[in-house]
């Protein structure tokens, strides 16, 4: 299954919502799209939406650890959200939860960071 992605700007708020499979063969692609996105006028944070990633692989871990230093360069939170059980698997093993949030939706996440959805 390809990865599908979408990107959408809540004011000074990048969300990033994933479809599919985040493996090698699609992890290249989305580095690009989302770091020309993350340099738009005015991003300060991220939100990452997994609730449909059906698959990730330690690749996909490198892109949203890449993209997490970058958010705190700018000085910025990133906050993942809505996470299938096999990814939440995965994060958990990589420790990416001891430095990324986690919220229950992307509606938590957003007033978390003082953005009404």
């Amino acid at each position: 299954m390809q990865l599908q992605t979408q990107f959408t700007v809540v004011e000074d708020v990048l969300i990033v919502r994933l479809d599919g499979e985040l493996d090698h063969h699609s992890a290249a692609r989305l580095k690009i799209e989302w770091q020309d996105h993350l340099h738009q006028e005015g991003i300060k944070h991220v939100i990452l939406n997994l609730d449909a990633l059906h698959f990730m692989d330690s690749s996909g871990l490198g892109v949203v650890l890449g993209r997490y230093k970058e958010v705190k360069q700018l000085g910025g939170e990133m906050i993942v959200c809505s996470v299938t059980p096999a990814v939440k698997r995965l994060f958990n093993m990589s420790g990416l939860f001891k430095i990324v949030r986690l919220e229950s939706n992307e509606d938590f996440a957003l007033s978390s960071l003082g953005v009404a959805s």
